[in-house]
């Protein structure tokens, strides 16, 4: 048994895992190649097992204590059955259920105010994180003794949980209570990427200095919370990580459940990092329809350059899209090779052909998932991706070197 605990400046301890799939390029060959790679991807993930399932690894924290959960539609244990529930069924005194972005059930708009409320299942509070308040308050902390942490990530700096994770953290550590992170892959941990947060740009969309794509597990990630001192006063929290079995940044790992109403499938998580910052554009990404973040459209592009269309109407998890009702020439994504670092050829092409550059991009929003002002600069000005990526590079590395203090998996 492995487990990684972290109450004030305890060693890092690397676990060993299993050997990564490899993954060829086409040829002659391919369409066999293919047809291999797809079952060497099903067998790894049969194997991987995530921490919720391993309840003998943290039974002993939860035991006989008043438990906190923060969790939502991602948080699967057991046979398919929710966490809550089955810590209920193990007997585990769940007191409260904190819930993130989207709402404990994963049903709300990005963005949305979620309010508190109960569990219909279970009759207990819900209380909302996305809300009146994005912290847990020390009275919703009263009458705790633990918390536990297990939310899908899926490895983009502005998907909000991380902010959850972040404040959650602060709050334990403010309430001397300890907090178990249940961890779970990251389907985009296989590479690091993207312009750095910069300080005066953090906000809820990214509260840390770290690029668009981070290459760590939440549970690596709340080790680096910790380590690096970034909760306020630089606080420590008495943070214990449960390890994912069988497992590297390199696996496959398709999600059982999309975790945000707007991220369908696996295409969409993987292009999420790139078509992610159209949301500070006057472009749509998909929401409104079946195709969210692997399409993109606009009314302002030219049909003759963009001939895919579509037009977005509310649907789950988009009650008002952008461009109700209007019809979107763009691009349809939806067969694009699974990426391995953050593409904004697309975002670029889109702005040098949009017919009203002048309101491409909203620049408040763009520069708060872009974490810099630079990026939208660079892209007004014609740079090419080569030279963007570039532009990352010195801050990458600089990274990377601190990530690897807190690197769970190889």
């Amino acid at each position: 048994m492995v487990r990684f605990s972290f109450f004030k400046n305890t060693l890092l301890i690397i676990l060993p895992l299993t050997m990564l799939v490899c993954f060829s390029c086409g040829g002659q060959n391919s369409e066999k190649k293919n047809e291999n790679q797809d079952k060497q991807v099903k067998k790894q993930d049969a194997n991987i097992v995530v921490a919720a399932t391993q309840f003998s690894e943290y039974a002993e924290f939860l035991k006989n204590k008043k438990v906190g959960v923060v969790a939502n539609q991602t948080s699967i244990a057991k046979d398919d059955i929710h966490l809550v529930d089955f810590l209920l069924s193990e007997g585990i005194a769940i007191q409260k259920i904190f819930s993130p972005e989207h709402g404990f059930r994963g049903s709300e708009d990005a963005g949305a105010e979620v309010k508190d409320g109960k569990d219909t299942k279970t009759g207990l509070p819900i209380f909302s994180l996305h809300g009146k308040n994005r912290k847990p308050t020390s009275e919703q902390m009263q009458g705790l003794d633990v918390m536990v942490f297990d939310i899908q990530d899926v490895g983009v700096r502005f998907y909000t949980y991380l902010s959850t994770l972040h404040y959650v953290m602060e709050a334990c550590a403010e309430a001397n209570i300890p907090l178990i992170v249940l961890d779970r892959p990251n389907p985009n941990a296989h590479y690091v990427d993207g312009p750095m947060m910069e300080p005066e740009n953090t906000g809820f969309l990214g509260l840390h200095p770290v690029p668009l794509v981070y290459g760590m597990t939440i549970g690596e990630y709340a080790q680096m919370i910790n380590g690096e001192g970034w909760l306020k006063d630089g606080i420590q929290c008495n943070l214990t990580v449960i390890p994912i079995k069988n497992y590297n940044h390199q696996s496959h790992y398709s999600l059982p459940v999309r975790p945000s109403p707007n991220l369908p499938n696996d295409v969409a998580i993987n292009l999420y990092p790139s078509l992610g910052l159209l949301e500070g554009t006057n472009l749509n990404a998909g929401r409104g329809t079946e195709m969210q973040f692997q399409v993109i459209g606009s009314p302002y592009l030219p049909k003759d350059k963009y001939p895919f269309s579509y037009t977005p109407q509310p649907n789950f998890g988009s009650s008002n899209p952008k461009f109700k009702g209007v019809a979107c020439h763009g691009l349809d994504l939806r067969n694009t090779p699974r990426l391995d670092n953050v593409d904004l050829t697309w975002i670029m092409d889109a702005y040098h052909n949009y017919e009203k550059k002048d309101d491409f991009f909203n620049t408040k929003n763009f520069t708060a998932h872009a974490g810099t002002t630079k990026l939208q600069k660079q892209i007004e000005a014609g740079l090419s991706m080569k030279e963007i990526r570039e532009s990352w590079q010195r801050d990458l590395e600089q990274f990377k070197k601190v990530r690897k203090k807190y690197l769970i998996y190889e």
